[in-house]
């Protein structure tokens, strides 16, 4: 065989290969999504389109850092555009928590503050999810804006934390089993333009099995400055479990802090800080509260009362037994009710 076919015959064998392994991929992963959606969906169907490897391998110049948004712990999420519009690539590194994103997300995508998931694509090694964009991006773990860390006036982050609230009630309420989300934070949390919150990311979401009140696992799952201490200490995860990070997430946002923040060798935890720690409970909100908010409430007392009682919702869901927390639809009530309390 001369030198000449032999090179031709290479990339040939090259194609074959690939084209073998995007079967075996799409084979092994399609399998484990079918299986689980069965199990998740209790028989009805979720339609969403699937992508060729190809389709997003274009869209993103296979998956060029030009295309690059950010990245997670076990995820990337790049930004194409797919039959005329702009999308969201969301490429995982493992495939069990890339299955339960598809999942959860597929089921959430009906309300209108989660992020609508237009597809998947299997024929990677990890599955790929395609989701709609979000105009004006994610959130820092201070809650401000993601680009040039705009900070947000505090009626948008009322209206954002209601909104959330009434998302994760959803997702407790809505489907024929309990769904706990488990991994709330600001950087899963995506704004459109008109700063409409949508939340993202349920790779670590679990559904609560039949006759359960909660589901057991082996070992503590989540973001550790978000963990509930129940979670932490028993690994049970439940409702009441997404009410505690949810009140760690009403503190960001209060605060303008991070959950945690590093101050040389330690970890300086927001639930720890003693100003939250005041005996008898009657803590003043301007030991606590951003000061950019603070300044927008001067003068206005429903304004200042409104922050209070959002500080006293926020220590309310993070009290450590889940007995004393409230349910996650309670909490959207009070939420909406602060909304109204004042007049746009």
């Amino acid at each position: 065989m001369s030198w000449k076919v032999w090179f031709s015959i290479i990339p040939c064998v090259k194609r074959k290969e690939e084209k073998e392994e995007r079967k075996r991929s799409f084979l092994k992963n399609g399998s484990i999504l079918l299986k689980d959606l069965i199990a998740s969906c209790d028989g009805k169907s979720h339609p969403i389109r699937c992508y060729s490897a190809a389709e997003l391998n274009r869209v993103t110049n296979n998956f060029d850092r030009s295309c690059f948004i950010t990245d997670g712990t076990y995820f990337d999420i790049y930004r194409g555009i797919l039959d005329d519009r702009t999308v969201i690539i969301k490429k995982h590194y493992i495939v069990d928590w890339a299955i339960h994103d598809i999942i959860i997300s597929m089921q959430m995508s009906a309300h209108k503050n989660s992020l609508k998931l237009l597809g998947c694509c299997l024929e990677f090694d990890t599955p790929a999810l395609v989701f709609e964009n979000a105009g004006k991006g994610g959130l820092n773990d201070d809650g401000s804006l993601a680009v040039d860390n705009e900070l947000l006036p505090w009626k948008t982050r009322l209206r954002i934390a209601m909104q959330l609230a009434s998302a994760l009630t959803y997702l407790h309420t809505a489907f024929p089993r309990p769904i706990v989300h488990r991994n709330l934070r600001p950087t899963c949390i995506l704004l459109d333009d008109d700063c409409v919150p949508k939340l993202f990311d349920f790779s670590f979401s679990i559904t609560i099995p039949p006759d359960q009140l909660y589901v057991q696992d082996n070992f503590g799952i989540g973001t550790s400055a978000y963990m509930d201490p129940t979670h932490r200490n028993s690994h049970r995860s439940s409702e009441r479990t997404d009410v505690y990070i949810f009140g760690v997430l009403l503190l960001v946002f209060l605060t303008q802090r991070a959950a945690s923040r590093r101050h040389g060798a330690e970890i300086e935890l927001l639930i720890g800080d003693s100003k939250l720690n005041v005996p008898g409970g009657q803590i003043q909100i301007e030991t606590i509260a951003d000061p950019k908010i603070l300044e927008e409430v001067v003068g206005d007392e429903q304004a200042q009362q409104q922050l209070q009682d959002f500080l006293a919702l926020a220590l309310l869901c993070i009290q450590d037994e889940n007995e004393g927390r409230p349910d996650m639809i309670d909490v959207a009530k009070e939420l909406v009710r602060m909304d109204k309390s004042i007049l746009p």
